[in-house]
C-alpha cells in the first residue's frame, strides 16, 4: 500500500507525540534536583510564605514541554482536529498502560526474583525486596493519575486555541509567537491544575504551597519552552523540505481552516 508523505508525516509525528506522553506519565514517579543536576547550590526561595523552594521537579517535566511543542508543529500542518485525534488517542493509551501496569502490580511475585537484591559497597542488601520496589516505583496514586490527565487535555485544548487565534492573526508569519505563546499560555494552566487535582483535592496540602510549587514549575516550563524555539524553526524547515514547500503550503492552509 503506497502511503503518501503528509500521512507517513503525521505517522511518525504522532507516535513521537504519544510515547513522549506516555513516558512522561510514567517517569513522573521520580523527583529530581535541577540545580543538583547542574551543579548548583539549591536556590531555598521563599513564596506565599512557603520556604525552601527549588526546581525539585518530576522527571515528567523534561518531555512535557516537547509534548506542546510537538502539539505546535502538528497543528501548524495538520489543525486542531489532527491535535485532537491525538490527544484523545493518547489518554486512552495512557489509561489503557495504567490499568495494565496495575493488573502487572497484583500478580505473586516469582520467589527467586523477588529475593534480588544486590549489594551496596559496604555489603549490605540495597533493596529487601523487588516485588516492593516495582510498587513503589509504577503505583502511582489516583490523584496524581486523574491531575496529569485533566492538566493535559485541558492543556491541549488551550494550546490549540491560542494557536490558532494567533495564526488568523499573523498569517504564516511570527511562528515564533504562535507556538512559543501558545505553549506558555498552556503550560500555565497545566502546571496549576496538575498540583490542585492532585495535591490539593487529593491530598490535603495548603493551597498556598501549592501555588508556590506551581510558580516555580512554570518558571522552568516558561524557560524551556523559550529555549525550544529555535528547534521549531529547525523542524518547520526539515519538514517543509521533506513535503515539498508547494505541499507543505496547502497543508498549513487546510489546518487553519
Amino acid at each position: 500500500m503506497q502511503i503518501d508523505k503528509p500521512t507517513k508525516l503525521f505517522f511518525i509525528l504522532g507516535g513521537f507525540f504519544i510515547t513522549n506522553a506516555l513516558l512522561a506519565e510514567f517517569v513522573g514517579v521520580k523527583i529530581f534536583s535541577l540545580e543538583a543536576t547542574l551543579g548548583f547550590s539549591p536556590f531555598e526561595w521563599t513564596l506565599f510564605g512557603v520556604e525552601d523552594l527549588g526546581f525539585n521537579l518530576t522527571a515528567g517535566v523534561v518531555l512535557w514541554p516537547v509534548i506542546f511543542v510537538m502539539t505546535d508543529i502538528i497543528n501548524e500542518y495538520y489543525g486542531k482536529s489532527g491535535v485532537k485525534k491525538l490527544t484523545y488517542l493518547t489518554i486512552g493509551l495512557i489509561i489503557y498502560a495504567f490499568l495494565m501496569v496495575s493488573l502487572s502490580m497484583e500478580l505473586a511475585p516469582n520467589e527467586w526474583w523477588d529475593s534480588i537484591s544486590g549489594q551496596s559497597p559496604d555489603g549490605s542488601p540495597q533493596i529487601s525486596s523487588m516485588n516492593a520496589a516495582f510498587k513503589a516505583i509504577f503505583g502511582q496514586g489516583l490523584w496524581i493519575i486523574l491531575g496529569s490527565l485533566c492538566a493535559f487535555i485541558i492543556g491541549q485544548g488551550i494550546d490549540v486555541f491560542v494557536f490558532q487565534k494567533i495564526k488568523k492573526m499573523t498569517g504564516e508569519t511570527k511562528i515564533w509567537l504562535r507556538a512559543t505563546g501558545s505553549t506558555l499560555v498552556s503550560q500555565l494552566v497545566d502546571s496549576f491544575i496538575v498540583l490542585i487535582i492532585a495535591f490539593y483535592i487529593g491530598s490535603d496540602w495548603d493551597i498556598t504551597r501549592v501555588l508556590a510549587i506551581g510558580c516555580v514549575n512554570y518558571l522552568y516550563k516558561f524557560a524551556i519552552a523559550i529555549m525550544l524555539t529555535p528547534i521549531i524553526y529547525f523542524a518547520h524547515y526539515i519538514i517543509d523540505q521533506y513535503l515539498g514547500i508547494e505541499v507543505a503550503n496547502s497543508l498549513k492552509a487546510k489546518a487553519i481552516l
